[in-house]
């Protein structure tokens, strides 16, 4: 049965970094729900402190709120309105449907742009507050995958000592 919850643990710990980049996968939520599997399997051995759950914990709830807060701030720095946001958040969903990851930027950027037009934004406008939300969006993906990336060798570090 241990292995059994091990092996959980680690498809956990894979979906959740590769849940940074494919957004309908929840990434360090994931990652996080595999340290705790790890803690309350067998913590004599893996040594995970409380301090440590706290702070992954919260690392955990910032990326929550980086995925949202930081492609709205960008977007909203270069001008966007609410209707290139809605034509953001519309256009990365088809982008996704469509080509995955390269899809959803794709598709969010045009859908901005295409909201901005919509909303009577001239091209330049509508086009920066596109590239305002491409960019918040591509560095809240790299922060949670650095985030991701770190609880992932953290995981494994103390799945190795529960091993050997």
């Amino acid at each position: 049965m241990e292995i059994a919850i091990i092996i959980l643990a680690v498809l956990l710990t894979l979906a959740g970094l590769a849940g940074c980049i494919i957004p309908v996968l929840p990434g360090a939520p994931l990652n996080f729900a595999a340290i705790l599997i790890l803690f309350f399997l067998n913590n004599e051995k893996a040594e995970i402190s409380a301090a440590a759950l706290v702070i992954w914990g919260l690392l955990t709830a910032a990326t929550l709120v980086i995925d949202y807060v930081l492609p709205l701030e960008r977007a909203k720095a270069m001008g966007a309105s609410r209707w290139g946001m809605w034509g953001a958040g519309i256009g990365m969903l088809i982008g996704f449907i469509i080509l995955n990851f390269p899809g959803m930027l794709v598709g969010m950027f045009l859908g901005a742009v295409a909201g901005e037009i919509f909303y009577g934004a001239k091209l330049y406008p509508a086009v920066k507050s596109g590239w305002g939300t491409f960019l918040g969006t591509l560095l809240a993906a790299l922060v949670k995958l650095g985030i991701a990336g770190l609880m992932t060798v953290y995981f494994f570090w103390k799945l190795a000592k529960i091993l050997i």
